[in-house]
């Protein structure tokens, strides 16, 4: 799924760490590299965006980094990532926490924060997994994440190793894959980190009430995901499936959801589904209302003036569009 983007054997030995710095720059966020022999410095680069997501797998001998507040003042996506340590010993020190994270690790740091960080690859090159996510994707409270900047969290257990076997398949599936399922996929990770991160944090400090509540609203977001071409999904089965009254779920959603209600929540992602079919080229020859109705659109003009109350233009109007830029080019 990851495209090649860089190895350092196509450049010549001189110029092998200023291409790292640009690629790493680039690709990820800018740093400052030490690296104690350059001339045999080696690295390889694999990177990409799924939906609000980076994924970016790399290998590298062993170096030295660290992002300087006059980066952070150049350029700061506002990004959180999450490191998966595949191979080799990693260290990362930042906010005056420090991590020794060797394979099997995950880490939290933030691009908004000075860090320093340290690989020893004496032993072989290398490797780690990086997903970057918005700080606006993750529901949240910053001060809280940002108390779990550089810590080492094992990911051998629980929702960290479902975490870590999905950036570890990422990075190395080679199957086929369409243009849409890149942001489909983006958005399971996105919940699969927040889902996470919520875990951590209920361990930390046992805010279970609360933090249990947002992973309740993630499972049910997700259980409205894969139900979404059911005729039967509708507020009052979702309730019922979690065992829950109806009251109880709008409390939940409202708390916990950004006050989306939750007819208001399956309306936008069946609309997101169809507007996804609709720029697939695979999918050019299917009617337009033969896609709203795959997705519970049963009413031809009502999903027509839903579909352009959401995106400002008409679903043929978008489909056109959409297939005339190519692939990729409106997921």
């Amino acid at each position: 799924m990851l495209l090649h983007v860089f190895d350092s054997q196509g450049h010549p030995a001189e110029e092998r760490v200023e291409a790292w710095r640009a690629v790493t720059a680039s690709a990820l966020i800018p740093n400052e590299f030490s690296i104690e022999r350059p001339s045999d410095f080696h690295a390889s680069l694999r990177a990409a965006e799924m939906g609000p997501v980076q994924v970016t797998a790399m290998t590298y001998a062993s170096l030295k980094m660290r992002r300087t507040r006059q980066l952070i003042r150049r350029s700061d996506p506002e990004m959180y990532a999450v490191g998966l340590i595949v191979r080799g010993q990693q260290g990362i020190l930042q906010e005056r926490c420090e991590a020794a994270c060797r394979a099997g690790d995950l880490v939290l740091y933030s691009t908004s924060h000075p860090y320093e960080g340290a690989v020893d690859a004496r032993r072989g090159p290398a490797a780690s997994v990086v997903a970057q996510i918005p700080r606006a994707r993750v529901p949240l409270p910053s001060d809280r994440l940002d108390r779990l900047l550089a810590s080492r969290i094992p990911g051998q257990q629980g929702v960290g190793r479902l975490l870590a076997n999905f950036l570890t398949t990422a990075a190395t599936d080679a199957g086929p894959h369409r243009p849409t399922d890149a942001g489909r996929l983006g958005h399971v990770l996105t919940d699969l980190i927040t889902a996470w991160l919520c875990h951590v944090i209920e361990a930390e400090d046992g805010s279970a009430g609360e933090t249990g509540q947002r992973v309740q609203v993630l499972q049910i977001q997700d259980f409205i995901r894969r139900h979404l071409d059911s005729a039967e999904l509708t507020p009052g089965s979702v309730a019922a499936a979690h065992h829950l009254s109806l009251r109880s779920l709008h409390r939940l959603f409202h708390r916990h959801a950004h006050g989306t209600t939750v007819a208001s929540y399956i309306r936008r992602q069946r609309l997101e589904r169809t507007r996804r079919d609709l720029a697939d080229p695979h999918l050019a020859a299917r009617p337009v209302h033969a896609i709203a109705a795959r997705w519970g659109f049963t009413r031809p003009a009502d999903f027509t003036r839903a579909f352009r109350t959401a995106y400002n233009t008409t679903p043929t109007e978008y489909r056109h569009a959409s297939l005339r830029a190519g692939p990729g080019a409106q997921q």
